[in-house]
């Protein structure tokens, strides 16, 4: 499609596609092992099914004996007994072998499902914890069509083929051994066009295995198109842009190559299956030709009989459709290997950002919140230069530190290494004298409270967006919250208050109500370090003047650290810090960098003169 999922995306009118995902390398092998190995929890209940599934393959190659006990005596001799318990065999075979199919339906089904489950939650639970870096190169679309659309494409291979194949092999197997039983001769004729039938399925396997791979991903661009283009910001832009019928278009042409991808993946290999199945369909008639002339000039009463070539025939004509369905089926899962290699990529990609073996839980009740940076170096993913080079800085306990500088002079980095969104690449950081790697992930966000200028919302109720902080919070804790942020008032005049659903993205609330909303959220949680990155960014100069009073007052007695442009926000902050290029190039109080007439004055400068601007 024609949206761009991380840095870097646009619209353009060829395309922008992100492939920055892993990959196997070079001459590597999906590890069928590792696909067999999901089933290993339920080694029990497989283990039932595969005795259910060798007990009807037994008692299904009963019938061709019974049926040549009807044709070579019950019949020419006339035997009612023998006649009878023949039908009567033949009637319970069958009652039998249906019984057990849908018990061993079911069972199959219930283990499938179950590892269906097992791995969509691992590839969720692993992608959790992946680090920010990961998001900010993958598109939302391409992760869902992995979990969706790779997943679900699997489930028919996990929940009923390889029962399909175990059913057909002990089927083929059974067979094989009763015509050997019936006749070697007959038998070693069956077989002839065999080998052949392997050649060929290996082969169409391998083009069938490139085809499935290529369509799951132009799956994933097509998907990954609709999320962007789709969405509430999709159709603004696309629609301000007057972009929307080259976005048709696009998706058109996208939609076209799927469905050719489509066609190309149920096609290939039918013509060869074809004329395989076609020689299977003679064989009979050849049988019954090769089966006279040995009965023929057989001795009466030994080596083939009538019977015995009826039973054959029958035993044939199970056969023969059981080894192409195995060979179908194996063709299958050939082909679904690509699927499993999309998400064992995902599940093989490392976490940048994980608890070290010993990592300590902190009570957020007793962090005094002092963040420190020692040396500390960041370079982002296939950046060149980095982001920070060698900071230092202390934000001590209960104090307001600001950060200020421009655009892209490392303000945002570091408020996320504080997060931990991202590992330094050189130095440590350390909360009350702890590196934030040997602290839980879990305890550090109870500890940091983060906000951030990109504000995100459920398509959920005000209270159930709220309560994604503190899941506990009552009704009263909520207001409270709100009120600080200067919201409350706004929800109570919603038509159903604070279960009013906010839309997709927040998109029934400016950017200023939202804003304060996820401001309130992070108040909820009372986080002994508030950090606020460009978090009043969206609000208008009469609602921030509104709200300095309320935050102050939830900064009261906690550590804060405000990143922002708008330095009427960072006026009364106890320590400011002004970065250039990923340093610190000035130290102090608001009164003392303006007086000194260096890069904050300057930044003061412009900021007065925006602001006059927009009073004007």
């Amino acid at each position: 499609m024609v949206f761009g999922g991380g840095p870097g995306g646009g619209m353009g009118g060829g395309g922008v596609r992100m492939r920055d995902q892993p990959k196997l390398a070079p001459g590597q092998r999906p590890d069928v092992h590792r696909m067999l190995s999901l089933f290993r929890p339920y080694r029990a209940t497989l283990v039932g099914v595969l005795l259910l599934i060798v007990l009807a393959a037994a008692i299904g190659v009963v019938s061709p004996f019974l049926i040549r006990e009807i044709v070579d005596v019950a019949l020419p001799q006339q035997r009612a007994d023998v006649l009878a318990w023949s039908v009567g065999g033949l009637i319970a075979v069958t009652v039998v072998s249906n019984a057990l199919g849908v018990t061993q339906a079911m069972l199959s089904t219930r283990v499938g499902q179950a590892v269906m489950h097992d791995l969509r939650v691992s590839v969720f639970s692993h992608l959790q914890r992946m680090g920010l870096g990961f998001f900010t190169r993958t598109r939302t679309g391409e992760i869902q069509s992995r979990i969706f659309s790779d997943i679900g494409s699997m489930q028919a291979v996990v929940t009923s083929v390889m029962t399909q194949i175990v059913s057909a092999g002990a089927g083929v197997l059974m067979a094989l051994v009763a015509m050997v039983a019936l006749d070697w001769r007959l038998t070693l004729f069956s077989l002839i066009a065999l080998p052949f039938a392997v050649w060929m399925n290996r082969r169409v396997g391998r083009r069938r295995r490139e085809i499935v791979r290529t369509r799951q991903e132009k799956a994933a661009d097509l998907s990954a198109g609709i999320q962007e283009s789709l969405s509430v910001s999709g159709i603004l832009l696309g629609v301000t842009m007057g972009r929307t019928e080259a976005l048709t278009r696009t998706f058109s042409t996208d939609s076209r190559e799927l469905a050719d991808l489509e066609v190309r993946s149920t096609m290939a290999g039918r013509w060869q299956m074809a004329v395989f199945t076609t020689l299977m369909a003679l064989f009979p008639a050849l049988t019954y030709l090769l089966g006279g002339h040995l009965l023929f000039a057989d001795p009466p009463g030994q080596g083939v009989t009538i019977g015995t070539l009826v039973a054959f025939i029958a035993l044939q004509s199970s056969l023969f459709p059981q080894l192409n369905g195995l060979l179908r089926v194996a063709n299958q899962v050939s082909s679904s290997l690509a699927l499993f290699t999309r998400i064992f990529e995902y599940l093989d990609a490392p976490i940048l950002i994980q608890d070290a073996p010993e990592a300590v839980a902190l009570d957020p009740a007793t962090v005094r919140g002092r963040l420190r940076f020692e040396g500390v170096t960041f370079t982002y993913p296939g950046a060149e230069e980095p982001a920070l080079a060698g900071l230092d800085l202390v934000v001590p306990a209960g104090k307001h530190t600001a950060l200020v500088g421009a655009t892209g002079s490392g303000k945002t980095t570091t408020g996320y290494l504080m997060a931990r969104l991202y590992e330094p690449t050189a130095g440590r950081i350390t909360l009350d004298g702890h590196d934030l790697r040997e602290i839980t992930r879990e305890s550090l966000a109870a500890s940091i409270g983060v906000v951030t200028q990109e504000t995100y919302l459920l398509h959920a109720g005000v209270a159930d967006n709220l309560r994604f902080a503190r899941p506990d919070a009552s009704d009263e804790e909520l207001e409270a919250a709100c009120r600080i942020a200067q919201i409350h008032d706004h929800v109570m005049g919603l038509p159903e208050g604070y279960d009013t659903v906010v839309g997709e993205r927040g998109y029934r609330f400016s950017g200023g109500e939202k804003q304060r909303l996820a401001l309130a959220r992070t108040i909820l949680r009372d986080p002994p370090v508030l950090l606020l990155d460009e978090a009043t960014s969206a609000l208008d100069v009469a609602t921030e003047r509104a709200m300095s009073g309320a935050l102050a007052a939830a900064a009261r007695g906690r550590t804060t650290v405000s990143i922002a442009h708008r330095l009427s926000t960072i006026r009364h902050a106890d320590q400011i810090l002004v970065m250039e290029q990923g340093r610190i190039v000035e130290r102090g109080t608001y009164d003392e960098l303006v007086t000194a007439a260096g890069p904050f004055a300057e930044l003061a400068r412009q900021d007065a003169w925006r602001e006059d601007g927009a009073s004007g």
